[in-house]
């Protein structure tokens, strides 16, 4: 007889930790609240314009990376576009194209910061150092922090001499790397580092941890990629997989209350219940207590209960449909724009722009384009219902000219006007907060929360747990759930992996 999961959310990890289930033959049910497949990595329509909701730029499609693992042991296809400029960050001084190619990126910036091309240099062959030694063990997908002796002795097995020098930096932050090589006081290029960091970090350099902001840093240059469509593809690709091979899959069934018994039990909002051993919760570890019990909320590990009141950051997202004719000739597909001297990264200040490509028929039609374009912002200060609606205008209008330095003809072309602010994140997504926990000392790698629980049967993914935010996180936790349920190393078996 199959054992049955149900998975609560039907995120990119909650799709993923699906698919891989029924591939081992697990009968599986997926409940997603929203009308849409994805999460923060899903789509929405407006006549004959297809957005991205959130992330947009590809990574982890190149030989090895998670989703070129999973996508080739399901036997899916994505479209992707590598790209050799990944994109022109802006900031108030200069403009400085980000090379894919790590040699010609050092080289670019050495050229734009002469005066300290030398720690550069240095800067960058610490950073190199640094990452290669993470992949080296993320590669084998370990699990953190571990909490079973199966998980500890694949750790373990991952290690080498080499892995070892990374012991003392596991307290230090990405600061203290642009300490040693005397960078703090170059300002422009601190902005830089951070405009970088910020959107898979959710912090700066001031508080990254020095492990993960090295791979935050360098994994642009393991392969950056235009996903034909967007991102959503992917969901909707696991989707269609999932579906074509037995599996269950619903839009616009919103979970209420998840009950441990002989087995557990899941309620969704017009009653519905559905019965299964296992359930897998793809959701911000901030909503389980909306799912759960005080009871059974009281019997999860304590990580889980401290940080129910963690602070995250909210989007504000501005999805424009433009007119072809009015967008530079050069213009890249990927850009940041840096309007703060004082490295202000937040409330319109730092901008990421994702425009599609101009041959993309799933995004627009001939002699349009679509642009998404987001900035972070602090949710507490849109809680007052009385100043919510001034606030969307002014941080519209601010984003906007922040826009305008890269598209000058802004207003002559737009077609499409749509602001996404808290509460349509809300409303849409099923969340506020985006992104995930900071990736600081306190909150990432062995400080992390587990995908287990204490609850036998009860599974989390996403980008709350280990580790943490953007496709590929959430992508390695529903691998993580997987392997864990089906006792399976599918994408570690020999040929899953490159070399390198």
């Amino acid at each position: 007889m199959k054992q049955s999961v149900i998975i609560v959310g039907g995120g990119i990890g909650g799709l993923t930790a699906g698919a891989l289930l029924i591939k081992a033959g697990y009968e599986v049910t997926i409940l997603e609240a929203s009308r849409e497949w994805g999460g923060c990595a899903g789509k929405f329509q407006r006549g004959d314009f297809r957005f991205p909701v959130g992330a947009t730029l590809g990574m982890g499609f190149e030989k090895g990376g998670i989703h070129e693992r999973i996508c080739r042991f399901l036997g899916i296809e994505i479209m992707t576009k590598r790209l050799d400029e990944v994109m022109i960050v802006h900031t108030p001084t200069r403009s400085i194209s980000f090379q894919s190619d790590r040699q010609q990126h050092v080289q670019e910036l050495q050229r734009l910061f002469p005066h300290v091309k030398e720690k550069i240099a240095a800067f960058y062959e610490d950073v190199r150092g640094i990452a290669k030694k993470i992949r080296a063990l993320m590669e084998h997908l370990p699990i953190l922090p571990p909490s079973t002796f199966r998980e500890w002795r694949r750790l373990v097995q991952s290690l080498s001499p080499s892995s070892l020098a990374l012991l003392p930096l596991f307290s230090q932050t990405l600061k203290d790397l642009l300490n040693k090589h005397g960078l703090l006081e170059e300002v422009d290029f601190v902005h830089f580092l951070d405009g970088q960091i910020i959107d898979s970090m959710q912090t700066t350099s001031d508080d990254c941890s020095l492990l993960l902001g090295c791979m935050a840093i360098d994994i642009y240059h393991e392969g950056a990629f235009y996903v034909e469509g967007g991102l959503y593809q992917l969901a909707e690709k696991l989707v269609s997989y999932s579906k074509e091979h037995g599996g269950t899959l619903y839009l616009g069934r919103k979970v209420t209350q998840i009950e441990q018994g002989s087995v557990w039990k899941v309620t969704d909002h017009r009653g519905r219940v559905y019965e299964a051993e296992h359930v897998v919760c793809n959701v911000p570890i901030q909503n389980l207590t909306q799912l759960f019990s005080a009871e059974e909320m009281k019997k999860m590990p304590p990580k889980i209960q401290h940080r129910q009141d963690t602070r995250q950051w909210g989007a504000f997202t501005l999805y424009l449909a433009l007119k072809e004719d009015v967008i530079p000739d050069d213009m890249p597909l990927f850009q940041q724009v840096i309007t703060s001297s004082e490295g202000e990264m937040t409330n319109g200040e730092h901008l990421f722009l994702s425009l599609s490509d101009k041959e993309d028929r799933n995004r627009a039609p001939t002699g349009y384009r679509t642009l998404t374009v987001s900035t972070h912002i602090p949710l507490d200060d849109w809680k007052n219902p009385a100043t919510y609606d001034e606030q969307k205008k002014q941080l519209n209008e601010k984003m906007k000219r922040g826009i305008r330095t890269v598209i000058p003809r802004l207003e002559e072309g737009v077609i499409h006007e749509i602001p996404g602010a808290p509460r349509a994140w809300e409303r849409f997504v099923q969340r506020s907060g985006v992104g995930g926990f900071p990736q600081t000392n306190e909150y990432a790698l062995f400080q992390a929360i587990s995908h287990r629980t204490k609850l036998d049967g009860l599974w989390l993914c996403g980008d709350t747990v280990f580790p943490g935010a953007g496709t590929i996180g959430v992508s390695v936790s529903g691998y993580h759930v997987y392997e864990s349920i089906s006792k399976r190393l599918d994408l570690l078996k020999r040929g899953m992996w490159r070399s390198k």
